[in-house]
């Protein structure tokens, strides 16, 4: 690779990592090619680019970004995922493919321009979309409402079965 190839490479890293929301380092020591294109092929139904990247170059487009810290983790074979839309969507899909692969396992990882490590990128893996986190805050915000309505509606309730108790009681008297 010549220094022109070696500039453009560089550039096109720092771009892809400035852009990104997410983006984790995976070691794929021990990985065929077949099952590293059936990872890309995964990856990329959910918009994440997965790159094996050289480290001297890596290192150079990280330098004197808010990405320098990755640089600590840029040692042997590495590759790196990266997503422009959801920040956790390549922690989910790596961690989950990774299960049953002992040899692929995950460095490191940056979500929204923060460092996370590796036990890190596991627990943004394990936690529930936001489409749940959603319903579960919905129905955190109902819940009291609900009891206030239960509380309001608990007198008329007691008026309805006391009338109902007389009700009954007329009846059987006639």
């Amino acid at each position: 690779m010549d220094r022109a190839q070696k500039g453009t490479t560089i550039a096109a890293l720092k771009s892809k990592l400035a852009g990104a929301r997410g983006a984790v380092l995976t070691d794929y020591r021990g990985m065929s090619v077949a099952e590293l294109t059936e990872l890309r092929t995964l990856l990329r139904k959910s918009a994440v680019e997965y790159a094996v990247v050289k480290n001297t170059l890596a290192k150079l487009a990280v330098k004197d970004t808010e990405l320098a810290s990755l640089a600590g983790y840029l040692e042997g074979p590495t590759g790196i995922a990266i997503s422009r839309r959801d920040p956790v969507a390549p922690s989910r899909i790596l961690i989950s493919w990774g299960k049953n692969r002992p040899t692929f396992t995950v460095k490191a990882g940056m979500v929204e321009g923060q460092l996370v490590s590796a036990a890190e990128v596991q627990a943004l893996a394990d936690l529930p979309s936001r489409e749940v986190l959603l319903a579960r805050l919905a129905g955190t915000f109902q819940a009291p409402i609900q009891g206030l309505v239960n509380v309001l509606a608990g007198p008329v309730r007691a008026l309805a079965s006391v009338l109902d108790q007389v009700r009954v009681q007329k009846e059987k008297s006639q």
